[in-house]
């Protein structure tokens, strides 16, 4: 299968490519040129996570990795659970943190990692791999890469807006992985990445790639559990056409894969996209004028993105048919309604976190009473062991993984958000 540039159509590339190139020319995503479809969705449903993910997946790969190649790759990727948890009679929560860094982004950043290496080929073939987090990405993508040959990180993020357990995670591991906190929003962490890939001349010397969903790997890896979800709920309930997914959207790429799952024939009934105060979507979808604020700082800050990387993706599966433009809705929620919905769910003997509460809050202003609820658990709660400790007024333990890292000290360089600095600490650091 070939993948093509959404800016410039005539740029095709085959997963391998686009998987080491990440962006096409003019910083163009790449989408598939076709979207296998299965009609049967309840022989899918019966299969384990990874078998049924090497079926549904393998049409994108196969003309670079044998079947059995593939299953290797997603077997090493796949080696933990998404969880239903039912939440009461019209909603559950999808939880997908049970993955070694706590976040729904263990799935992409594996399976990413698994594949550039199986594309990486002897000692000249040197890969940097340049990513911004706002959060969760910089863990999963660190632990996913962390140790792998012939291949070096460096991850941007926004210095002192994200939680101090969240950036333990990614910057206390050294060896291949560098880290920089930027003076400057997660935008400008994006616009960073943005030049670099630009820069035709340090991408070639440095074998420039970026691990955010921006590339095609991380979101194909992303449609396995709208699957898995919809699994267990057929299993639970009996149906799921009646299944609204509501979720926490920054850079937009989770709900894309769940756009990607329903046009392959997983039948979705449809999609609430929910924000917190950076809005751009919500309002496009309004006024359909897209004027982008100034990122705002909120206690959901894996979600403090104004300017959403994955939108050109959505819209055009919306604006070419490919999905019915009803099947999406957004919604803005506030920082009041944020914890509203956390004590609602503490109520309901649920702990959340601020990005879960804002997919649960959107549910209960946007569910119809003939559809079900599914809003994502996109990390474990004690990655904002402060904030939840404040808002739900109770204590919270770690859970090892973070217990791990809470002392170790962080190893970042700090840097003004200036291309020039980066270019050259990107030069020195590819050598």
């Amino acid at each position: 299968m070939k993948f093509y540039n959404l800016k410039h159509p005539e740029q095709e590339v085959s997963f391998s490519q686009a998987v080491r190139q990440g962006l096409g020319k003019n910083q163009g995503l790449f989408f598939p040129k076709e979207l296998p479809k299965y009609d049967d969705i309840e022989n899918l449903l019966s299969m384990p996570l990874v078998e049924r993910s090497v079926k549904i997946l393998y049409p994108f790969v196969a003309d670079d990795l044998t079947e059995e190649e593939f299953s290797s790759i997603v077997t090493r990727a796949f080696n933990f659970p998404a969880l239903v948890q039912p939440i009461d009679e019209n909603n559950s929560v999808l939880e997908l943190f049970h993955g070694p860094t706590l976040a729904f982004k263990d799935f992409g950043g594996r399976f990413m990692a698994q594949c550039l290496q199986s594309f990486t080929q002897g000692d000249n073939d040197k890969i940097t791999i340049l990513t911004a987090t706002s959060g969760d990405t910089g863990a999963a993508v660190a632990h996913a890469f962390y140790g792998l040959e012939n291949i070096k990180v460096v991850i941007l993020y926004p210095k002192g807006k994200i939680s101090l357990l969240q950036e333990k995670m990614f910057t206390t591991l050294g060896g291949n992985i560098s880290t920089i906190a930027v003076d400057g929003s997660f935008d400008d962490c994006q616009e960073l990445v943005k030049r670099s890939f630009d820069d035709l001349d340090l991408a070639k010397a440095i074998g420039l790639n970026s691990a955010n969903s921006i590339n095609i790997s991380r979101l194909l890896a992303q449609i396995s559990y709208y699957f898995e979800a919809a699994a267990q709920l057929y299993r639970q309930r009996g149906k799921i056409d009646d299944l609204v997914f509501s979720i926490p959207s920054g850079n937009f790429g989770n709900l894309t894969a769940g756009m990607l799952a329903k046009a392959m024939g997983l039948p979705i009934k449809r999609f609430i996209a929910a924000t917190n105060a950076n809005d751009t979507v919500p309002r496009y979808l309004k006024t359909g004028e897209w004027s982008p604020n100034e990122t705002i700082a909120t206690m959901s800050n894996a979600m403090d993105v104004s300017k959403p990387n994955n939108w050109p993706r959505v819209e055009h599966m919306l604006k070419s048919g490919i999905l019915s433009e009803d099947c999406l809705s957004s919604v803005a929620i506030d920082e009041e309604q944020t914890q509203i919905a956390m004590h609602k769910l503490n109520g309901l003997g649920y702990i959340s976190e601020p990005h879960a509460g804002v997919a649960y809050k959107a549910l209960s202003y946007d569910l119809n009473d003939n559809e079900f609820g599914v809003f994502l658990g996109t990390a474990h709660p004690a990655k904002f062991k402060d904030t939840v400790e404040s808002t739900l007024g109770r204590p919270l333990g770690l859970p090892k993984e973070l217990a791990d890292c809470a002392g170790e000290t962080i190893l970042s360089s700090q840097m003004n958000a200036d291309f020039t600095d980066l270019h050259a600490f990107l030069m020195a650091h590819a050598s």
